[in-house]
């Protein structure tokens, strides 16, 4: 790199970009997770770490953070973002989307501004409510969702008859809808009268539309759909329509799943 002087249009070894607020290149590499102080310092003095092209070996670099362009054995590091975890009781009507081609109202117009980029694990369709989780934690997120791992979700679910104890043990067992046999579930029969029946049900898929296609397999149909639980996540007494931060016990509980079936 050229030296620094008043008509210099590069920037010098110890200010890769002068534009700006600077970071220190040693607490980049921290920032982004590439381990201590003295092994960062060992990534820059062996000629491994580049600032835009360009190897840097000097442990004084301060860069542009957001602005240059820093690189690992030539593979694009990044500091690791804050990890954030909020559920929302989603209400009728929503569409659990960012934006939607038909002007509905999306789910994530209730959100606060700093959650408008999180992503949502389950998706539940425009008629049903309950509990939605969003987080930028990717991986929890795949880890949630994949079909392998079996993660629990609790519903109530209110139909619109009451169910024999023959049609109960069908869906208990697992009944024929799109995509093929669904696996075992818990089924409990909560209340019932002349009206329906209201059913907790617990399933370990999240195939679309499920619940609704499982009722509709044994002739009857859902009138109220809503999620209690997503894995150790309990929607508690949180309003329709809000929304609120998880707490640290909550976080760890999740943490705990995506440690295990990381495996």
């Amino acid at each position: 790199m050229k030296s620094s002087s008043p008509n210099s249009t590069e920037p010098s070894s110890k200010t890769v970009s002068r534009a700006g607020k600077t970071i220190r290149l040693n607490r980049y590499l921290a920032d982004c997770g590439l381990g201590s102080r003295r092994k960062v310092e060992e990534f820059i003095t062996s000629g491994r770490i580049s600032v835009n092209g360009v190897i840097v070996k000097d442990l004084s670099t301060q860069i542009f953070s957001g602005k240059d362009t820093v690189t690992l054995d030539g593979k694009i590091v990044q500091p690791e973002l804050k990890k954030v975890y909020l559920i929302l009781n989603k209400p009728r009507g929503y569409v659990v989307t960012r934006s939607d081609e038909l002007g509905r109202k999306t789910v994530y117009s209730l959100l606060p501004q700093q959650a408008k980029e999180l992503s949502y694990a389950g998706r539940l369709d425009k008629d049903s409510e309950g509990l939605l989780l969003f987080t930028n934690d990717t991986i929890l997120i795949n880890m949630l969702t994949h079909p392998k791992n079996k993660v629990e979700k609790v519903y109530r679910v209110d139909i619109n008859r009451s169910l024999t104890n023959r049609e109960l043990n069908i869906l208990r067992n697992g009944v024929e809808i799109e995509g093929g046999k669904t696996l075992p579930a818990g089924v409990f029969v909560k209340a019932q009268n002349i009206e329906g029946m209201s059913l907790k049900i617990v399933i370990s898929e999240g195939r679309k539309r499920q619940i609704r296609q499982m009722i509709e397999a044994v002739d009857a149909q859902v009138t109220y759909l809503k999620r209690l639980q997503f894995g150790p996540i309990k929607l508690k007494k949180l309003p329709v329509g809000s929304w609120r931060f998880l707490d640290s016990a909550e976080i760890q509980s999740l943490l705990y799943i995506k440690k295990g079936k990381n495996r």
